[in-house]
């Protein structure tokens, strides 16, 4: 469909070649009436009609600089809701501003910054320049120094729509005056004196590993775009503060401490599932809504619970000022499926596959601490090298590693998959007039045992092709320590150096590995998950997209009230390589 802008661009095309018609007719006019005079004349008549194609250019050039210059600003595109009552039951209709209800077409966005240096700091659109650059954490901006420049570029709607939010945090955020009152009316419990706040929140509940916090977290902000929600985390447990530098300009994103969480599990009164199974909260409760809800998304949740993914509920929640969430999963998949948030995430992704890439690069900036770990081992031992491979081991299995079987598949997958060079093991000695590549293979694991093998054979045998192959492993922490501060340091480095890798290798199931890809825009090769410890066949295979697996999605079917393969719904949420029961984002419009 034209967009207003090129309708106009084409219109003022049309003008312009109207005036260069004119143009040469007086000019041929001009001409015709000189040369039936004397040569005085001509003189004359041809300075004449020079001086009229002056005018009439430098007119067409006033023309195309308007055009150009002076475009209408974009519509204001902040989601409102349209009540009304069906039968005793709010119905909501959710669209854009300055788009017809019934369109299809994404509203105008502005023109974005063209400068190439501050485009590449900003990673294209992603990052607000309203940051203080000096004063700053040093990787928002030191990273596009050493990370490649993405190939997925942000859509404009998703820039517009993340400096609105940007505004509606500042507005609503912690220690705010609305924040305080909402945070009094939420203590009576009463949504009904919230109907006309201007500020709903979402709060994100710390659990589990770091790499099940980054994906959850992740799909609680894109929640809290669609639901128009301000976020706020958890910084209990894991200190997230010390971790990730505040994402939003000039303004926090941390939870109060006062505020008590600790009522909040999957077997509280006021979780979603348990109200709606006992009846307390449904479709009819309108004027009787409570004044927050807590939403329980783990991978132990019930039935009831997963109604949440169903498009009335959710219209339901929206009413309920504070929603209270606790999540290990990534379930941006299954927000896909509902038919109320379809058109926005069309605007925000119109390449599916880079949700996570986008709004992960936007949220997570290592802290100055982290980030000093990361650019120390990077420059020396990464930076120099010709290419760069990544390998993150994740073994399930019980028991001492390092295990003959993992390590077969390892060796298999990197010469099926050609990431490395084979090694000549008849041959001592390498040719001096035979000069490959330096590759540096970034290993990451509990255990040393893998790293070490891999550097025993690169280091007695030489490769086929000349390579010059060096492997390194940052940390060997024996056990995953969840709430090890210094623990969840090195694991954000080494998730961080991974995705600074140009090929990866990754273990199925792991949230690790998941987020490495993510971030750094990479399809990774996924190593199938061994069965009774034997080495698979094939040992791994390429993933079909970079983003993560939803790994307990609902099966059910909202409208017919029966279980169905979410999986099969539309083509753009297909299962997962390495889970068959999990869901996960492709880029396919036709299945």
């Amino acid at each position: 469909m034209e967009t207003n802008r090129s309708i106009k661009r084409r219109q003022q095309y049309d003008l312009e070649d109207g005036k260069d018609d004119l143009q040469r007719v007086e000019f041929k006019k001009l001409t015709q009436q000189s040369l039936s005079g004397d040569g005085g004349q001509i003189s004359l008549h041809l300075l004449l009609a020079v001086f009229v194609m002056c005018l009439l250019a430098f007119s067409g050039l006033g023309l195309i600089v308007a055009g150009v210059i002076n475009w209408p600003n974009p519509p204001e595109i902040p989601l409102i809701e349209s009540r009304r009552i069906v039968g005793g039951a709010a119905s909501t209709t959710r669209h854009v501003v300055g788009v017809d209800k019934g369109s299809k077409s994404m509203p105008a966005m502005a023109t974005t910054n063209t400068n190439t240096t501050t485009t590449k700091k900003l990673l294209d659109g992603l990052l607000s320049s309203e940051f203080d650059e000096q004063s700053s954490c040093v990787s928002r901006y030191e990273s596009a120094l050493i990370r490649k420049e993405s190939q997925h570029k942000p859509s404009g709607y998703l820039q517009e729509r993340l400096r609105k939010y940007e505004a509606l945090h500042k507005k609503c955020g912690a220690y705010t005056e609305l924040y305080n009152q909402s945070v009094r009316h939420m203590k009576s419990n009463d949504s009904t004196e919230n109907d006309d706040t201007e500020c709903k929140y979402l709060v994100w509940i710390s659990y589990s590993g770091l790499g099940n916090k980054i994906l959850s977290l992740t799909s609680a902000f894109l929640l809290a775009l669609l639901s128009n929600r301000v976020l706020l985390i958890d910084n209990g447990g894991t200190d997230m503060s010390s971790l990730f530098c505040e994402p939003f300009p000039n303004v926090s994103w941390i939870l109060p401490l006062d505020f008590n969480l600790k009522q909040f599990d999957k077997k509280s009164p006021y979780s979603y599932g348990n109200m709606v199974k006992n009846k307390v909260i449904d479709d009819a409760a309108i004027g009787v809504l409570p004044g927050y809800v807590y939403v329980h998304l783990s991978h132990d949740y019930e039935e009831e619970d997963k109604l949440f993914f169903c498009e009335q509920d959710q219209l339901l929640l929206q009413k309920i000022p504070w929603m209270l969430l606790r999540s290990n999963n990534y379930f941006v998949p299954s927000l896909f499926l509902i038919p109320a948030y379809e058109d926005e995430l069309k605007w925000l992704f119109p390449k599916k596959d880079t949700v996570f890439h986008h709004l992960g690069r936007y949220l997570f900036h290592p802290t100055n601490s982290v980030w000093g770990l990361i650019s120390r081992y990077y420059q020396a031992y990464l930076a120099k090298a010709d290419e760069r491979l990544g390998i993150q081991i994740r073994i399930f299995d019980e028991g001492t590693g390092p295990f003959p079987y993992v390590m077969d598949q390892i060796f298999s997958c990197l010469s099926r998959e050609k990431l490395l060079a084979d090694t000549d093991q008849t041959n001592q000695m390498v040719s001096t007039k035979v000069i490959g590549k330096s590759k540096a293979v970034l290993v990451t694991s509990l255990t040393p045992g893998y790293s070490e093998r891999l550097k025993e054979m690169y280091w007695e045998h030489p490769t086929w092709n000349g390579d010059a192959v060096s492997v390194y492993q940052p940390s060997q922490e024996d056990h995953q320590q969840i709430e090890n501060h210094s623990h969840n340091m090195k694991a954000w480095a080494e998730i961080y150096l991974l995705s600074l890798t140009d090929e990866l290798v990754t273990s199925s199931w792991s949230t690790f590995g998941y987020v490495a890809q993510g971030l750094g825009g990479l399809t990774p090769w996924i190593m199938t998950k061994p069965v009774n410890r034997t080495t698979p066949d094939p040992p791994c295979k390429q993933a079909m997209s970079m983003e993560p697996c939803f790994h307990a999605p609902p099966f059910y079917d909202c409208k017919a009230k029966r279980g169905i393969d979410t999986g099969a719904i539309v083509p753009h949420v297909r299962h997962c390589e390495d889970m068959t029961w999990g869901l996960k984002l492709v880029d396919r419009n036709q299945w």
